[in-house]
């Protein structure tokens, strides 16, 4: 009898042994762990928001919280870019970028170019997506670096 008290049911795992049980590498545990730590600070934080922005009914007796959510915020969307997620922001017109927001365009980065070629005497290097070229212009002596 004392045999099958110390068999282990299958049905009374709790969430630790179905994650061992699962994960049999403890790298792929700690992941799930991790995973599960952060699902958690993101709860946590987006609850935290939420009471900021909203007011309860008194009838629950929790008193206003006053706080400033700014460390919150930091923290709710720092723990979602951990898990891939990005809030894309919009550009100082109202609309947002072709590029996902927020970036320069390509016309507003040739007039930078242009207004910086004509502020200070530098050499300008273009440089394109696979493969990479240098152009420069025929027109202008290469610079040599100092050192």
């Amino acid at each position: 009898m004392p045999e099958e008290l110390k068999k282990e049911d299958p049905k009374k795992k709790g969430i630790l042994g179905k994650m061992k049980e699962a994960a049999s590498d403890k790298e792929e545990q700690l992941d799930i762990l991790s995973t599960f730590v952060r699902l958690g600070i993101l709860v946590w934080s987006g609850g935290i928001l939420t009471l900021a922005y909203i007011q309860l009914p008194p009838v629950l007796g929790i008193p206003e919280q006053k706080l400033d959510p700014t460390f919150i915020a930091s923290v709710f969307t720092g723990v979602l870019a951990t898990f891939g997620v990005q809030a894309a922001k919009k550009g100082g017109n109202g609309n947002g970028s072709a590029n996902g927001g927020g970036g320069i365009s390509k016309a507003d980065m040739e007039r930078l170019i242009a207004a910086a070629a004509q502020t200070a005497p530098a050499q300008t290097i273009r440089v394109e997506q696979a493969p990479i070229k240098f152009i420069t212009n025929d027109d202008e002596p290469p610079v040599k670096p100092t050192v």
